[in-house]
């Protein structure tokens, strides 16, 4: 899993701690993202970046910016391996 993949894991994880099965639910709607669960395992094509907003904005829908953070506390040791313009704007 490439770097992105690995925020989506930690982004979903953190989420099902949280609201359980929905989280799941909404991570399978996201446009490129593939979700192999049962290996915790993530598969993104096209836009990676677009692909962990498009994620987070399904959190967010639900529970506003409090998903948001929890977000950004799941993944704070991933976005150092990240240039400053490759970071998700919602994880900045």
């Amino acid at each position: 899993m490439d770097i992105y993949e690995q925020i989506a894991v930690k982004i979903i994880q953190s989420q099902e701690g949280i609201i359980g099965p929905v989280a799941i639910e909404r991570a399978q709607v996201v446009d490129g993202m593939t979700l192999d669960w049962a290996n915790h395992a993530v598969s993104i094509t096209g836009d990676k970046v677009r692909a962990v907003e498009d994620l987070i904005d399904q959190y967010k829908e639900l529970f506003g910016e409090i998903s948001v953070q929890v977000s950004k506390d799941a993944v704070k040791a991933l976005m150092l391996q990240l240039p400053s313009d490759k970071i998700p704007h919602h994880l900045k």
